[in-house]
């Protein structure tokens, strides 16, 4: 190795520690955080099986009496998810509105539920939800029983028009599964916004979805740094990408990692990966295809080391700089060829 490549990797290895401190800081502030999630809706609306769905587990009591909901109960899951089963505004006594009101404005996601199979958007229900988004306007509108309902498109569309299309609306079916996956996307977009994600990522069992997200989130990052117009600009931020993805992950699966362990691993993608690296610097000499390429190589060698990684934490495998640099040989393959691993 020349004394450039040593400077290369002193200059990671310094910049991958920083990144390090600075991501577990922040994970380890949001892991002292709750997540208040606020259900709106009576119990024909399939709150209970949704968020089972969602989470991955069963949540005892949410939406578990029959008829309408007219009392505010909480059911904490795992200590740091809160659940709120509330009714609507218009639906409880003057002693519980208040009570109901407050609980709106301190709830991090409101999720709304309407019954494709029923009267779909009422005027109590409009009326419910012109009530609450003055309070909190951290709304989903969940659209479920879409397999007991037909023409879910047009529902949909007049839901959206109904609401200004303020809100993003999405049909779910808790029977079949169908689109719990994009509401729990949706559920992490709006509490990424409040620095609470990681919290709630962690909770859920059905983790592969939401690594594969991240992975796909930071490797399009990573895309971005790469096609920046001046040579070696990518290097220091594609570390602190990368860092960042391996401390999620490590989060999300609950498998701690070191920081040298990270720094290892993210030196052995970049300088391990140096020759195609330092073309990616050449090629942005030249205008057009030069970024295209570097952004290219920056993405794939970011989107090869999550699933390496993620390939590790689920099958019980060490996460070490020498096994994930085994593995990363196999899925740097794939994806170069375009073939995403699920």
């Amino acid at each position: 190795m020349n004394l450039k490549d040593k400077q290369l990797k002193a200059d990671i290895g310094r910049r991958a520690d920083q990144a390090f401190d600075q991501e577990m800081d922040e994970i380890n502030r949001q892991m002292e955080q709750q997540v208040l999630i606020a259900l709106v809706g009576d119990v024909n609306a399939g709150k209970s099986s949704t968020i089972n769905r969602i989470i991955g587990d069963e949540v005892a009591g949410v939406g578990a009496e029959p008829g309408e909901t007219t009392q505010i109960r909480e059911y904490p899951y795992r200590d740091k998810i809160i659940l709120i089963d509330t009714p609507g505004l218009n639906d409880v006594n003057t002693a519980n509105s208040e009570r109901t009101r407050e609980y709106y404005r301190k709830t991090d996601v409101v999720l709304f539920f309407l019954n494709a199979a029923g009267t779909v958007f009422s005027e109590a229900e409009k009326k419910s939800l012109e009530a609450l988004e003055k309070i909190n306007s951290d709304i989903l509108i969940v659209l479920n029983k879409i397999d007991a309902a037909e023409e879910i498109d047009r529902l949909v569309r007049r839901i959206r028009q109904e609401t200004g299309d303020r809100y993003e609306v999405i049909p779910v079916s808790s029977r079949t599964g169908e689109n719990i996956e994009k509401l729990r996307y949706a559920i992490l977009d709006l509490l990424k916004k409040k620095s609470k994600d990681i919290v709630f990522a962690r909770t859920i069992k059905e983790k592969s979805s939401v690594a594969n997200k991240w992975i796909i989130g930071a490797a399009t990052s990573a895309g971005a740094i790469g096609a920046a117009p001046l040579p070696g600009a990518d290097i220091i931020p594609l570390t602190a990408i990368q860092i960042g993805l391996l401390t999620r992950l490590a989060t999300l699966y609950e498998r701690p990692l070191s920081r040298e362990a990270a720094k290892e691993i993210v030196i052995a993608s970049i300088v391990g990966n140096l020759g195609r690296t330092l073309f990616a610097q050449v090629v942005k000499l030249f205008p057009g295809a030069g970024t295209v390429a570097a952004a290219g190589i920056a993405g794939s060698v970011t989107l090869a080391l999550g699933y390496s990684v993620k390939y590790a934490y689920e099958r019980g495998i060490d996460v070490t700089p020498e096994s994930i640099s085994k593995l990363y040989r196999k899925f740097r393959t794939k994806t170069d060829k375009g073939k995403l691993p699920k």
